[in-house]
């Protein structure tokens, strides 16, 4: 609504310098009565969240950014009113036939400006429940209770510790307990990051969330409802969306003396006029007056942070960069410390074959097809995996017969007359990496080979580490792996330090321990168990590889989900607050340097009044300036 009624306020205000549009303005008494009608709804209707939150900081004597635009709007909407309602009580008598200038479309543009960034502010902040909805997605809405040898479907709600319940293959687990019968593999990666099933017999715990892949198993409830694994992630998310302290801007603080001295100035001018000014003395007062306050009006300011913001933005999009919450892009141009999650982020976050080696006098490409053979109906991670490294070959596969799958001890199949068996390999073979999983291939009985199948790192994963640290980024990696395994990655990457076997409320505890160190901390992952870190850390970056929850709970989002992205947000993020500053600056050297001349400060040497319409000129070249700066971001090299 503000920007329909805002774009004819300013055809109206402007359309006079343009020879195209002069000639099809309304009169001139018309023009200015509709600017009136016009900006009128604009300044208290829409902008009447701005009102209550000026009058609150005068209350509070609390000056911040809505302050600064409001004192200005507010000079300049009833500055031109006066001059439409009572253009003779103000002098019009002195001015030529237009009567006096209006500045309406300063009003009106400012207030649509501002209200264009807060909802931008409030669509961000929409992520904490996207976050949080997701992550309850998780839990199934229902279990199959058994009871009594017979099975029922009954709503989660219903579920009480001691009950019995059935997972059946391809289900999340409803509720914390632990297996009490049969054996499968469970995906735990939204816990642990880990890509490879675990393997649950009789005994073992499993949570709820958690998928189950391979088998059907009976499990014992212990920790339902708001105690389960998965309730209280929810709640770590939920914590530090709430606790995040938003952003000072530096508009707020410069503020807090520039208002009271534009103010002061203001005031000190109408006495000052009123007693030494030349007749008519209280107009030379009260129109002098009212031109500081207009030449300081914040119309500049209030474009300072927001072309940049959006025009940042639009840079990271074109570099694979997504910024969701603007906060996060100026909070990142600060960070010192990233944390990052190993599986998915350092690594490509799912199993691969590394290496085939036969040992029955087979070739690596007749072992890996027969082994892609026997396991092409499988949908085990690792199955997929030596399938898509046999197809990546382009091998031929033959077609299997009597495919069965035991959980936990591998798969079986008749391919080509031939029984294939996969499954763990002998315990005597060497393991080549210490993040490395073997799987052994029997042919009729006989071993006839190995397959190594891990989680390599991202091929630009090492050039991006080094690229940060060059950026003056401690780089401290965070998993949920096994401490080798880490140990083993973080001395190959070169990590200034790292932490191994932690859970999702450990990462968010470290978060907030390097916070309250005085670091500031960014934190990139791409799992659900990345999400409450993610929320915790003043810049949050998710893999656009990764989960819903994790892009959810980020500030930023890495398309490729290539670490070089977040080389990218860093250089993206310091040039744009480099920016805003700039043109902060630019905003405040103009206001500062017309106040004086506004206020008469040459009349006594020169006899030099600021033209009102000069002013108007003045701030809209400030306006110009700050946009044209702004614009050098769309340049940016990434």
């Amino acid at each position: 609504m503000a920007l329909a009624l805002t774009l004819p306020v300013v055809v109206l205000a402007m359309g006079e310098m343009l020879p195209g549009i002069r000639n099809v303005l309304p009169a001139t008494r018309i023009s200015r009565w509709l600017q009136f009608a016009l900006t009128t709804p604009v300044f208290f209707w829409s902008g009447w969240f701005f009102l209550g939150r000026w009058w609150k900081s005068i209350r509070q004597h609390d000056t911040n950014m809505f302050t600064l635009t409001v004192t200005g709007t507010g000079a300049a909407y009833f500055y031109s009113t006066a001059a439409v309602l009572f253009p003779a009580a103000l002098g019009n008598a002195a001015h030529d036939m237009h009567g006096l200038p209006l500045y309406f479309e300063a009003a009106a543009v400012i207030t649509t400006i501002v209200l264009l960034g807060q909802i931008l502010e409030q669509r961000a902040h929409a992520r904490t429940d996207a976050a949080i909805r997701a992550l309850m997605e998780l839990a199934p809405p229902t279990a199959h209770r058994f009871r009594d040898g017979h099975e029922e479907d009954v709503l989660l709600s219903e579920v009480h510790p001691g009950d019995v319940l059935r997972v059946r293959p391809g289900e999340h687990i409803p509720v914390d307990g632990c297996v009490t019968d049969g054996i499968s593999a469970v995906d735990e990666a939204m816990l642990t990051g880990e890509p490879m099933p675990i393997v649950r017999n009789p005994e073992d715990p499993v949570k709820a969330g958690t998928l189950n892949t391979t088998g059907s198993f009976l499990m014992r409830a212990e920790h339902v409802g708001r105690d389960t694994l998965l309730a209280q992630i929810v709640r770590l998310v939920e914590e530090a969306q709430e606790s995040e302290a938003p952003i000072q801007r530096l508009a707020d603080r410069v503020s807090n003396w520039f208002i009271p001295s534009v103010a002061s100035i203001a005031v000190l001018t109408f006495i000052i006029w009123l007693w030494l000014g030349p007749a008519p003395t209280l107009i030379h007062a009260l129109v002098n007056a009212v031109a500081v306050l207009i030449i300081a009006c914040p119309c500049a300011l209030g474009l300072a942070t927001p072309v940049s913001l959006v025009t940042g933005i639009g840079r990271g999009a074109q570099a694979g960069v997504l910024v969701r919450n603007a906060e996060a892009l100026e909070r990142f141009a600060s960070s010192d410390t990233l944390l990052i999650d190993k599986t998915g982020t350092l690594t490509e976050g799912k199993p691969r074959v590394i290496s085939v080696l036969p040992s029955d006098g087979l070739g690596q490409d007749a072992l890996l097809a027969l082994a892609a053979a026997a396991e092409s109906s499988s949908e085990h991670p690792l199955a997929r995996a030596i399938v898509a490294e046999a197809k990546s070959r382009q091998l031929p596969l033959a077609p299997a017969t009597g495919f069965a799958a035991q959980p936990g001890i591998g798969v079986s199949a008749q391919v080509a007359g031939q029984h294939i068996q996969i499954g763990r390999a002998p315990d005597d073979v060497r393991v080549p990496i210490e993040n490395a999983t073997l799987v052994g291939v029997q042919i009729d009985g006989h071993y006839a080979g190995t397959i190594t199948l891990a989680d390599p790192l991202k091929p630009t994963t090492l050039e991006a580490i080094g690229e940060l640290h060059r950026l003056g980024l401690k780089v401290i990696m965070v998993t949920g792996d096994r401490e080798p395994v880490a140990a083993q990655i973080a001395a190959e990457l070169r990590l200034d330090a790292y932490h191994a076997g932690v859970t999702p409320a450990q990462k968010q505890e470290l978060v907030k321990e390097l916070r309250a160190k005085g670091r500031h901390v960014a934190f990139a992952g791409d799992g659900i168990n990345d999400a409450p870190a993610l929320a915790a850390a003043e810049v949050g970056i998710a893999m656009g590889t990764g989960t819903d929850v994790a892009i959810a709970s980020a500030g930023l989002v890495l398309v490729k989900g290539d670490l070089r992205g977040i080389v990218k947000a860093v250089r993206l993020s310091r040039a744009t607050l480099a920016n805003i500053k700039q043109n902060l600056f630019l905003a405040f050297v103009y206001n500062s340097l017309g106040i004086p001349i506004a206020a008469g400060a040459l009349y006594p040497v020169f006899g030099w009044l600021l033209n009102p319409m000069i002013a108007g000129i003045a701030m809209s070249l400030s306006s110009l300036s700050v946009v044209a700066n702004a614009l050098r971001l769309r340049a940016a090299k990434l």
